[in-house]
């Protein structure tokens, strides 16, 4: 039973992991996994960090596939949980905490006399070229 929560903790976090990743925030997730790698030796981190940094790069190239990504966060994950099980609230907290991009639309509407580029306008465009000069 223990082996389950492990790897279902890993695994919920390694999607986080990805999740951070494929949104170009690798430098928040960096801090994080940072964080937590910590609790081990400076060898654990290191290494962990050297991964994540691999990965990012190959994201970023399209020379990995997301599965990879999870998988090995998973296993990765999964043997630091195992080795310091104190760390598991804040492996848990990168599923739970992933990012998730957000668009914000607004709308604009130009009254009056003008050219408004781009955008709406309301009232009279007058054209002057060099023949009407």
């Amino acid at each position: 039973m223990y082996e389950e929560a492990v790897m279902a903790v890993s695994t919920g976090a390694a999607s986080g992991v990805l999740s951070y990743l494929l949104q170009g925030q690798a430098d928040a997730l960096r801090t994080r996994i940072s964080a937590i790698f910590r609790r081990g030796n400076p060898q654990e981190e290191a290494a962990a960090l050297q991964v994540l940094d691999e990965h990012a790069a190959a994201l970023a190239r399209h020379g990995i596939t997301e599965r990879t990504v999870t998988d090995t966060w998973t296993e990765l994950l999964a043997t630091f949980l195992d080795a310091h099980p104190s760390a598991r609230a804040d492996i848990e907290e990168l599923k739970t905490t992933a990012p998730t991009k957000s668009v914000n639309i607004g709308s604009q509407h130009n009254h009056g006399s003008g050219a408004f580029i781009g955008n709406d306008h309301y009232g009279d465009i007058n054209i002057n070229t060099r023949d009407d000069r």
